[in-house]
C-alpha cells in the first residue's frame, strides 16, 4: 500500500536531512559516527534538491533513481550500523534510520511529477 505522496515524501526527505544534521549534537555522535551523519545529511539534501519531485530546486534526477538510492541506503545503514565498530548510540541511530528510510521507500508512491500515479520500483 503506497500511502506517502510525493509532497509528503519530499517533506520527509528534508526532515531526514535535519535529523542527520542534528544527530551528532543531540545524541552525542563523535568521530566517525558524526562524520557519517553529517555526510548523509549533505548527500540526502543534495539528492532531494535535484530530484524531479515537489519542493526541489532543480529537477534533474528522475524520481525512480531517487527511489533506487533510498532502496539501497536503508539496508546499507542497517548493515553498517550492525557491522561497523561504532558506539552503541550510533549503532542504534543508524539502524533505526535505515529501517525508517526503507519503510518510507516501501510506502512511497514515487509517481511522476506530472501527476501520474502508480510508478514504482521493484
Amino acid at each position: 500500500m503506497k500511502i506517502i505522496s510525493n509532497e509528503a515524501h519530499a517533506a520527509l526527505d528534508y526532515l531526514t536531512v535535519v535529523i542527520f544534521g542534528l544527530a551528532p549534537t543531540v545524541i552525542d555522535l563523535t568521530g566517525l559516527s558524526a562524520m557519517i551523519s553529517y555526510g548523509l545529511a549533505v548527500v540526502h539534501l543534495s539528492m532531494t534538491l535535484v530530484t524531479n519531485m515537489p519542493f526541489s530546486l532543480i529537477k534533474l534526477v528522475p524520481i525512480k533513481l531517487h527511489a533506487l538510492v533510498e532502496l539501497v541506503v536503508g539496508p546499507v545503514l542497517v548493515i553498517g550500523g550492525l557491522l561497523l565498530e561504532l558506539p552503541t548510540q550510533a549503532r542504534i541511530f543508524f539502524v533505526a534510520m535505515g529501517i525508517i528510510i526503507f519503510a518510507v521507500w516501501l510506502l512511497s508512491r514515487y509517481s511522476h511529477s506530472t501527476g501520474q500515479s502508480g510508478a514504482k520500483l521493484a
